[in-house]
Order: structure tokens, then C-alpha cells, then sequence
């Protein structure tokens, strides 16, 4: 029989990168908290029109990478969510949370698209994603970059760039929809086939193009900042200032349009050099009109999310493994009638709130003792039948210290004193061997 194998492009996440995976996410909640932040739980699941009409039909994730079925039982229409925006939105609505003041919510998860699994870019991705809603004004929008910017110093990630520019308001948008279309039409005929298609349905995206050979042409497109008004470009104004105070170093990209057709005014992306072709690690900007678009009464709202994988591919491995909690014991047992005694040794440590690994599954002493130390945990209990009938313990540290005998009841004790760096054997007579 052959043996099977996950879907491509989504990976199993095995134990020791799932730890560093936790070191991360504990990192990211205290984060987080610090700002004020609470979190929100979304279902994977979602009705396909969500999307629709959150994203927009003429986007490449609707069009080409979400994954939609139709449910068997009810021929209700579904999709896994390829983003968090928009199922956080249709949450915050449904349930009315804006009903008495504004909301800063955060959540963590998998997201899905249809895409070509590569370094960076898989089928199922998880991201963090925070969302500032019924929040007015650049502040808010400033606050979510600085964000960003205290959390790559947590992690000493190096190498990242800040890149913002300001879509301005719907009105504004649309004039430069206008221009746009005039200027692609007379140029048609350098226009490859995915452009010709956008021209008309969302030549804002055609501003986004991979395509070396459109290079050119796109630099010399009308710019959508000639069309801003007083109040848009007050509101960047006043966000490139703020980041200027804050020391946090940015460049401002005409380019950048995002690829959601939600976003107004602010969008921001932080970059790397470091992961090829997958170079965004965090994207996000202001959505102002997604609330009303989604049935709720207007309201403002910005956020953004950031690929997980992406920035644990930048983590340094060994500053992430220094943060994983290991077992403070482990307990080796041997001889009859012991493993009781080794039981009950091993819950009175966690009662004592220490975490305790006991050795299961039969083998030598030396194989247990290898196992121990494999365990990452600070020190060995070795119960044998002469310890469990003088009420001892042997208490050996794994990691630098004197191997000694104590009784049962100062284990705690003695552990608390190892961990902390104490000196615990004044009075212990250390064994030979």
C-alpha cells in the first residue's frame, strides 16, 4: 500500500520547527497586548460572496486562487479563507462590536490560495493579522507601522524595508482610473495579455505588473499622487512625519496599490532582499469603506497582516531555539516496584509547577540517561529500588554541577536553587562514580 502524502503546497509542521513556531507566537501575543490588542477566532470557512465582494471579482485571488466548492448537503457556495480582513470585518459586523467604540482586534491563522508552491508562497500560509477599526484619522495609520517596526527589533530581524504610498479617496482613485485607461488604451499595443484583460475592469493592478517587458511603460503612467486632494495628502503628510519622529526610515512608492481592491488612502508594505522572488513579510493600509461594503454601518478601519512563515525564515534559528521552553526534569527509573514511585515523583514536581518529563517505554539506564539529557531538560531523577527505600533521590544536573543524593521531599527545592544559578550543595555529599 502506498504511503500518503500531504497536499502540496500545505506542510506539516514538525515538532522542533513547531516549537520555534511557538517561541514566535508567544512573542507576537505579548506584542500585541502591549498595544492594546485582543484577539478574535474567524472560521476557515466562509460563503464564496464574502470575498466577492470584499476582494473584488477582477483580483487575481478570486479569479485564479481560492479555493470555492459547493457544499454537497445545501448548495451553499464556501470558501476557505485566503485572507483575514474580510472574515474579521464580516465578524465585527454580524455581531455589531462597533456598536458603543472603536475596536482593535488581532488574529492567527491559516489562509489559502490555489498558488504555485515555492520558497515564501504556499497553498496553505498562515499570517498574523491586525485589525484598528473605527479609528479616524493618520494616527492609527502611523501606529500600526511603528508596530511593525518594535516587533522586528524583538525579533533582531535585520534587513527590512518600509514602503508606503497613499491610494487617496474613491473619488480621487476614480480620476486616475480615467487617466489611466486613456493611457493604456493609446499603448496597446504594448500591453501584455493579463494587462489587456485589467485594462477596463482594474487597471490600477496593471500599476503591479512582474512583467520586465512593461517595465517602461508603467514608470511613465500617470501618477496617482498628481491626483490627490488637500485632505489625502494632509493625512500622508501627516504619517510621513510621524515616522520621521519616530526615526523609522521609509520610501514613498507610486507603485504600490496592493493587491485587494478594499484598501484606501494609506497602504505600506515592509520588504526584504532575503527571500527571493517573496520579498513583502507584512502588507496592510487603510480599508475605510469595507465596513459599509459588508452590510455594517460605515465606519473607518485599518490593519494589515504578515506571512509567518516568511518572517520565521528570516528569524535566526538560534535565537529562536533560546526561547523554547524545555523540560525542567526528567525523571530515570529503574528496579521493581519503582515506576509507582517515579509517577508519583514526576506529578509532585508538576505540582510544584515544574515541567517533568518520565521516562516510558522500558530500556537500560544508560539509554534513559541518554534520553534525558536528548530531552533539553536541566537535570535527571534517578529513582532506583535503594533510592525508593531510603526516600531519596538522585538528583544529577545535565548541564554543569555535582551528581548528589537528597531526600524526596527537598527535590522541589533543590531544583528551584539549580534553575535560578544557586549553589544547592553546601551540605549534600556528592556521589563518586
Amino acid at each position: 500500500m502506498s504511503k500518503l502524502q500531504a497536499v502540496r503546497g500545505m506542510n506539516d509542521i514538525l515538532p522542533d520547527e513547531a516549537e520555534r513556531w511557538e517561541a514566535f507566537e508567544t512573542i507576537v501575543r505579548d506584542w500585541l497586548r502591549a498595544y492594546g490588542y485582543r484577539p478574535i477566532r474567524m472560521p476557515l470557512l466562509e460563503h464564496t460572496p464574502l470575498f466577492k465582494r470584499a476582494i473584488g471579482e477582477v483580483t487575481d485571488i478570486v479569479e485564479k486562487e481560492m479555493y470555492s466548492f459547493e457544499d454537497a448537503l445545501n448548495g451553499e457556495n464556501l470558501t476557505l479563507r485566503p485572507e483575514g480582513t474580510a472574515s474579521c470585518v464580516r465578524a465585527v459586523t454580524e455581531h455589531n462590536l462597533l456598536y458603543d467604540s472603536p475596536r482593535k482586534l488581532w488574529y492567527m491563522g491559516p489562509m489559502f490560495r490555489h498558488e504555485r508552491p515555492q520558497k515564501g508562497r504556499y497553498r496553505q500560509f498562515h499570517q498574523v493579522g491586525v485589525e484598528a477599526l473605527g479609528f479616524t484619522g493618520p494616527d492609527v495609520d502611523a501606529e500600526l507601522i511603528m508596530m511593525c517596526q518594535r516587533l522586528w527589533d524583538d525579533l533582531d530581524l535585520m534587513g527590512i524595508r518600509l514602503e508606503i504610498n497613499s491610494l487617496g479617496s474613491p473619488e480621487e482613485r476614480l480620476q486616475h482610473r480615467a487617466a489611466l485607461i486613456a493611457y493604456f488604451e493609446a499603448h496597446q499595443e504594448e500591453l501584455d495579455e493579463d494587462a489587456k484583460r485589467r485594462l477596463h475592469s482594474n487597471p490600477l493592478r496593471i500599476l503591479d505588473t512582474k512583467n520586465p517587458a512593461m517595465q517602461a511603460l508603467v514608470e511613465a503612467a500617470p501618477k496617482l499622487s498628481d491626483y490627490l486632494g488637500k485632505e489625502s495628502l494632509a493625512h500622508f503628510t501627516a504619517i510621513q512625519d510621524t515616522l520621521r519622529t519616530a526615526n523609522i526610515p521609509f520610501r514613498i512608492n507610486p507603485r504600490l496599490v496592493r493587491g485587494l481592491d478594499y484598501y484606501n488612502l494609506t497602504v505600506f508594505e515592509w520588504v526584504t532582499d532575503q527571500l527571493g522572488a517573496q520579498g513583502t513579510v507584512c502588507a496592510g493600509g487603510r480599508y475605510d469603506g469595507l465596513v459599509s461594503q459588508l452590510g455594517g454601518k460605515p465606519a473607518p478601519a485599518a490593519g494589515f497582516a504578515m506571512g509567518i512563515e516568511r518572517l520565521l525564515s528570516l528569524w535566526n534559528p538560534v535565537q529562536a531555539d533560546a526561547l523554547i521552553e524545555r523540560p525542567e526534569a526528567y525523571v530515570v527509573h529503574s528496579g521493581d516496584g519503582v515506576q509507582a514511585e517515579a509517577f508519583a515523583l514526576s506529578e509532585q514536581l508538576r505540582d510544584a509547577g515544574f515541567a517533568t518529563l518520565m521516562h516510558c517505554g522500558g530500556g537500560s539506564f544508560k539509554s534513559q540517561m541518554k534520553r534525558a539529557d536528548a530531552s533539553g531538560a536541566a537535570v535527571a531523577l534517578i529513582l532506583g529500588e535503594d533510592e525508593v527505600a531510603s526516600g531519596d533521590v538522585t538528583f544529577k544536573p545535565l548541564r554543569g554541577g555535582d551528581q548528589m543524593r537528597i531526600s524526596r521531599d527537598d527535590v522541589a527545592e533543590h531544583l528551584a536553587m539549580l534553575l535560578l544559578g544557586g549553589d544547592d550543595t553546601d551540605d549534600e555529599e556528592p556521589l563518586l562514580h
